[in-house]
């Protein structure tokens, strides 16, 4: 499992080291962003295969940024450890936000998937040269809007802002609420005070923060992050009172820090009409999307009903409450249970009864995370199939188990045969694997028979079957 930090000042620039490079053009793959919202998206951040994973929250749900990737990362190692992490902490995988640069990747990735592309969420991208000139007919409404600024503050002027001017930082906000109704400091004081907050990091070598000035009279400010080719603005705020203040400080800004640049990121309009009008009167070079996936196991697609598989000699279906008894008793059998691998009952996660272990496996099958077979021999259960751990990308592992009154006599083999076959034929997957502990002769036996060896490690001998 993953092992994460949250995202704090203290550790920032480990971040900022992956985005500064970042080629995504999207406001979450920037420093700003963590750290401005994360009492909203509550960020945590590890690094992986010389990448960088962020898992945040949306919805009350666990999601993952698309890796990003360092000097030598390797985002495919990356996503699979991704997917190993939400498997191993039981939440559904969600890569969220996918730039549409690397949409294809999963897109080929997942068999199964759920993909959203919201409106809403599209940032706006601005040539930084076009915003910087405001040149051609298209603009004219921007030039009109500067020429009465310049005629009502001919003086004015554009400045970068340092920690020297957090007093004139401090005095803009109280004048910048006091031009908005009660009502609409309330219904945005959320990213008013994410906004306050932010720039109390003016001066930090992370950010690129200007603002303008009447005279002494701080009347606009912005802070923005440069990441790649792209300057992402993630605050930018003026006062209203000062006609014409938001062209000439777009203007400004674009002047002054959109020289190294070729875009200009003023983020997305939170769905808000009056934003979204004005973003679009601004003629923004494209709208970058952003794609949410969220992958689908291979039963979810295929396995609507619980199956009844048969053999030669078995039937494989649905554990009822009938089995609890037997399936107990295989279950806490820990002389042969020390090959399963997996400790059933150190994984409940309350107290034991005798419900337990059959209420996961209902839990299991409802949810699709895997499939549990009773293997029945003249309508006698005598052992389980486990098909689990799906990778999303057409994969899953089996696991099979006798009770020992009837080991010896292939059973095991025979039920491993028809859930393999039944998963690659029926289900369509691409492959199932299975793995036995070096010790375990029998195991090693019976998957040689029935798959091509994998590898090996330090535990265990690996198995794959594939078509």
């Amino acid at each position: 499992m993953l092992q994460y930090q949250k995202v704090t000042e203290q550790n920032a620039f480990i971040l900022r080291n992956y985005y500064k490079n970042c080629t995504y053009q999207l406001c979450e793959y920037t420093l700003g962003t963590k750290l401005m919202w994360e009492e909203e998206l509550h960020p945590e951040w590890c690094e992986s295969d010389g990448c960088l994973i962020v898992r945040n929250e949306f919805q009350g749900q666990k999601v993952y940024d698309f890796p990003v990737a360092g000097e030598n990362g390797d985002i495919d190692a990356a996503l699979l450890s991704i997917e190993k992490d939400a498997f191993e902490s039981e939440i559904p995988l969600c890569i969220s936000i996918v730039p549409e640069c690397e949409s294809v990747r999963l897109l080929k990735r997942y068999p199964y998937v759920h993909v959203y592309n919201i409106r809403t969420w599209d940032d706006y991208l601005y040539h930084s040269q076009d915003l910087a000139t405001f040149t051609g007919k298209k603009y004219s409404g921007q030039r009109n809007h500067i020429n009465k600024f310049t005629k009502v503050c001919p003086d004015a002027c554009f400045r970068e802002l340092d920690i020297e001017d957090l007093p004139a930082i401090d005095r803009f906000w109280k004048d910048y609420e006091k031009e908005f109704s009660k009502e609409e400091i309330e219904k945005a004081a959320d990213e008013l005070r994410y906004s306050k907050r932010m720039m109390n990091m003016v001066g930090r070598r992370w950010f690129r923060c200007g603002g303008m000035f009447d005279k002494d009279r701080l009347i606009a400010l912005a802070l923005g992050e440069q990441c790649g080719n792209t300057m992402t603005v993630h605050i930018e705020k003026a006062l209203y009172s000062y006609d014409g203040i938001y062209p000439a400080f777009v203007k400004a800004f674009a002047e002054h820090f959109g020289k190294d640049v070729e875009y200009i990121n003023r983020e997305d309009d939170a769905a808000d009409k009056g934003l979204r009008t004005s973003k679009m009167q601004y003629h923004p070079a494209f709208l970058a999307q952003k794609y949410v996936f969220k992958p689908i196991n291979d039963l979810f697609e295929h396995v609507h009903t619980f199956p009844t598989l048969t053999s030669e000699r078995l039937v494989l279906d649905q554990i009822t409450e009938a089995d609890i008894p037997a399936y107990n008793k295989l279950v806490l059998d820990q002389e042969r249970n020390k090959w399963w691998g997996y400790d059933d009952v150190g994984s409940l996660k309350e107290p034991f009864t005798e419900r337990s272990f059959y209420d996961v496996v209902w839990r299991d099958w409802q949810s699709r995370n895997c499939i549990n077979f009773a293997i029945r021999l003249d309508n006698v259960f005598i052992g389980e199939a486990v098909l689990y751990n799906f990778d999303f990308r057409g994969g899953a592992e089996l696991g099979v188990r006798i009770d020992k009154a009837y080991a010896g006599h292939a059973y095991g083999t025979e039920a491993f045969r028809t859930v393999a076959e039944w998963a690659l034929y029926t289900v369509h997957m691409r492959n199932v694997a299975a793995k036995c502990f070096h010790e375990n002769e029998a195991s090693y036996k019976m998957l040689s028979s029935c798959m091509n060896k994998a590898g090996s490690d330090d535990a265990y001998d690996y198995f794959r079957k594939e078509v």
